[in-house]
């Protein structure tokens, strides 16, 4: 910009130029000299995952002109820990990435004395936030708590089926049995009692005395804790009866299908593709550098983009980078992103997919 313009404008328009115009030099200074961390499972059976989450953050770091180290932390305590002391070593600015609630908890512990934050990409573990008055941990995170799928099934079908006759079912498995525990209490402190709720057994070649049970009950709806194929034969066998059931379940039904495919009109409480929501341009940047944006690798790119606002904020502001993650937006290539002062997103990323032609759409709700 040429300051010598800035003269013939009015006092505040200059001002405000002005101001633009150093904050861009100093953020192209800062960007030299920005180190992040990344930890990702480099090795081992979650190493596609974490090779989704290296793609995605070295082309961030690539397009915003930061540095990276990048560490295995092998989804390991092990691994967690020299991927902390590596970081350590390397003086980086902010940590990110991880996976695996193993690593990230011995990792902390040592980033916290260094006086490191760290942007988590993958982990969901409550206790991770949850413990953090405690433990005084430098954390926030991308990923939604492990109970946001209940909290946002909760609400959104308490909504939806204020006048409806649902059940919940659920398969009997650890996961399932929470799920439907927590979707049943939260929808009766809400008002709601649902007409029927049984476990049933998984993994059947059909489900028609299920189906007949839930018929019998009067139930116009359910809330299934269970997986896709389960959920499908479910869909189908009511089908059959010629029985007009909406069933609803968990991300879950993101899985690959099977023999039986869902029923139409099937409803899913999920977290959008990334790439679907993400900013167009950077996902041709990514496709066209051969990268296809699945998996983990929008939330890795975004984690660095987090990252890089954050140190240039605290460099502009003399903090540090630990201070600018709680009460601030962050603008992304997944939209905005903002982290409350546990380190929680402060937005439930679940929404509401209806399943129609082989595909699930989100649906808007009034």
């Amino acid at each position: 910009m040429d300051l010598e313009r800035l003269k013939w404008l009015t006092p505040p328009c200059a001002a405000l130029l002005l101001a633009a115009a150093v904050a861009l030099s100093a953020g192209q200074a800062i960007a030299q000299d920005i180190r992040i961390g990344v930890a990702a499972p480099l090795t081992g059976p979650s190493e596609i995952l974490g090779r989704q989450i290296k793609a995605g953050a070295e082309t961030a770091a690539a397009r915003l002109g930061v540095t990276l180290t990048v560490a295995d932390d092998s989804c390991s305590a092990e691994g967690g820990a020299a991927a902390a002391r590596s970081f350590i070593d390397a003086n980086v600015a902010l940590a990110t990435g991880f996976l695996c609630t193993e690593a990230i908890e011995a990792a902390l512990p040592l980033l916290k004395d260094a006086g490191i934050a760290t942007i988590v990409t993958g982990v969901r573990t409550n206790g991770l936030t949850d413990s953090r008055a405690k433990t005084g941990w430098l954390v926030a995170r991308i990923a939604p708590r492990a109970d946001a799928e209940v909290a946002a099934a909760s609400s959104i079908l308490a909504r939806l089926w204020r006048e409806a006759h649902f059940a919940i079912v659920d398969d009997g498995t650890i996961y399932s049995r929470e799920l439907a525990e927590g979707f049943r209490n939260a929808v009766e402190q809400a008002g709601l009692k649902p007409v029927f709720t049984d476990t049933y057994r998984p993994q059947l070649d059909n489900q028609i005395a299920l189906a007949a049970r839930l018929r019998k009950a009067g139930a116009t709806d359910v809330f299934v804790a269970g997986d896709r194929a389960d959920i499908a034969i479910i869909g189908r066998d009511a089908a059959q009866l010629e029985y007009r059931l909406t069933i609803a379940g968990g991300e879950v039904l993101r899985s690959a299908g099977e023999d039986v495919d869902l029923a139409p009109g099937t409803l899913m409480i999920g977290i959008p593709e990334w790439a679907e929501i993400a900013n167009p341009e950077t996902v041709k940047l990514l496709r066209d550098a051969g990268i296809e944006p699945e998996g983990y690798v929008l939330p890795g790119y975004a984690s660095i983009e987090i990252a890089a606002q954050a140190v240039g904020r605290a460099a502009s502001q003399g903090k540090q980078p630990s201070d600018m993650l709680s009460g601030q937006n962050f603008e992304t290539a997944v939209g905005p992103i903002a982290f409350s002062a546990s380190g929680e997103r402060t937005d439930n990323p679940y929404r509401l997919f209806r399943y129609e032609s082989g595909a699930f759409f989100e649906v808007r709700e009034p």
